[in-house]
């Protein structure tokens, strides 16, 4: 029930949750979404430490970055070179 809350919150967890639900169907979101809690809690609770929520941007921001190094690994193994182009003014 936690999982499913998550859908319109501005967090970390919610980017995620919403991320999944454009990727896989509502049932296997809410099941990751819930895993993925369930992890962050139990590190919690093993470690003793505070939950500090990063936000919404960091999540996507970094999200951001995975994908375009992904995407620049997969380019060099097939020996391109990705270059980014330049905003407009």
């Amino acid at each position: 029930m936690a999982a499913m809350g998550l859908r319109r919150s501005q967090t970390a967890l919610g980017a995620y949750h919403r991320r999944m639900l454009a990727r896989v169907e509502k049932a296997k979101a809410i099941t990751a979404t819930a895993h993925k809690l369930a992890r962050l809690i139990y590190t919690l609770l093993t470690k003793g430490e505070a939950y500090v929520d990063q936000g919404q941007t960091y999540y996507e921001e970094r999200h951001q970055q995975r994908v375009v190094h992904q995407l620049q690994k997969r380019a060099a193994m097939m020996g391109y070179n990705l270059v980014p182009i330049p905003s407009a003014p």
